[in-house]
């Protein structure tokens, strides 16, 4: 009895010596494994909450990360006056824009050749039929809303004594877009003057359209960008965009003559910066450049149709192309992605001129 009683307290204050020896010493606790798991699962689902970056475009090509709002960025569709087919570069861009899963195509005008006085109404009415059925149907049918502004191609806003000098085709564009079957998919906002001036909204971020077909923004206009640019709408979205046909300044060979730029271009800048826009997205210039000047990003977006130009100041071949712009909304910043529509290739941003006259480049 005497024996197997010291046996046992020998044996009961070892164990109490080892528990005493792990509770200090987590190196010899099995629950410091059991901590470590808790740890690394805890880390995991953390991991899992947290959505991981994806790049995303058609087979093949170089795929961008896609921000919080990813837009198609196209422009200058046309060919020569008249025209009721579009070149291959502008069929082919629509087969791929799904491929990019964009939440919006935006097109800087100029989507018909129009802008000739003899031309009939009929010869209008058919190149808008060919612009259904190349371009805005296709978009349609796989759900993508059209954001556009009118080119001069499209129904210029010149005006002489007091009228419109292109009031025909201004009113076959009205009558295209308002017909209920060319919905453009979009969230209206005002569209009393649709579609050569109006505003939408679309994941929180507000979207202006100026009637820039002529390098003449009106008084009428001019008051009606500050007033919508003022409103709760626009000031609590998380990002403003205005878009126009012709640049604030020129940048392109050919196009840096009075009519080809916004006479007013210093002006409306100053009222853009004052509402807090984020970006003006252009045409006309047949040219891409990312640009800025002062707070304001200034995206021309280049032709997909007849005739790129060159930069001016620079002396690389010109190309037609599309790009892609990913938004984050978070730190209010776009990335683009550019692709030459010849090689398929993303231009590499560096390799366009730092300034072009009164623009710097967006990454400077």
């Amino acid at each position: 009895m005497n024996l197997n009683r010291r046996q046992f307290l020998i044996v009961s204050g070892g164990l109490c010596g080892w528990q005493i020896a792990v509770s200090t010493h987590p190196g010899l606790s099995g629950g410091n494994a059991a901590s470590q798991h808790l740890s690394t699962s805890i880390q995991k689902s953390e991991e899992e909450l947290i959505p991981s970056p994806v790049a995303v475009a058609p087979p093949g090509l170089f795929a961008p990360v896609r921000g919080d709002t990813r837009i198609v960025v196209i422009s200058d569709l046309n060919s020569q006056y008249g025209s009721t087919s579009y070149e291959s570069e502008v069929k082919q861009a629509i087969t791929l824009i799904p491929g990019w899963e964009p939440d919006l195509v935006l097109c800087g005008g100029d989507m018909i050749a129009g802008q000739k006085k003899s031309l009939t109404k009929t010869q209008i009415q058919a190149m808008w039929s060919a612009f259904d059925i190349n371009i805005s149907n296709p978009l349609r049918h796989v759900n993508i809303p059209f954001g556009f502004t009118i080119g001069n191609h499209d129904g210029s806003g010149i005006v002489y004594q007091g009228q419109y000098t292109f009031a025909s085709e201004r009113k076959l564009a009205s009558d295209y877009w308002n017909k209920q079957t060319n919905n453009p998919k979009l969230n209206f906002i005002d569209q009393v003057n649709f579609p050569f001036y109006y505003s939408f909204i679309q994941k929180n971020i507000f979207y202006l359209v100026l009637d820039a077909s002529t390098h003449i923004i009106s008084s009428k206009q001019l008051t009606w960008i500050k007033n919508s640019l003022a409103s709760d709408t626009a000031q609590k979205a998380r990002l403003r965009i205005v878009i126009g046909h012709l640049p604030l300044y020129p940048i392109a060979v050919g196009r840096n003559n009075l009519g080809d730029f916004l006479s007013n271009g210093e002006t409306l800048q100053l009222v853009l910066e004052n509402y807090k826009v984020h970006t003006y997205i252009s045409g006309h210039h047949h040219a891409y450049y990312p640009g800025k000047k002062g707070r304001l990003e200034l995206l021309y977006s280049g032709t997909l149709g007849a005739g790129p130009r060159k930069l001016l100041n620079d002396n690389i071949s010109p190309s037609k192309t599309l790009t892609v712009v990913d938004i984050d909304l978070h730190s209010q910043t776009t990335a683009y992605t550019t692709y030459s529509m010849k090689t398929m290739k993303v231009i590499d941003i560096k390799t366009l001129p730092k300034f072009i006259g009164k623009v710097r480049r967006k990454d400077i």
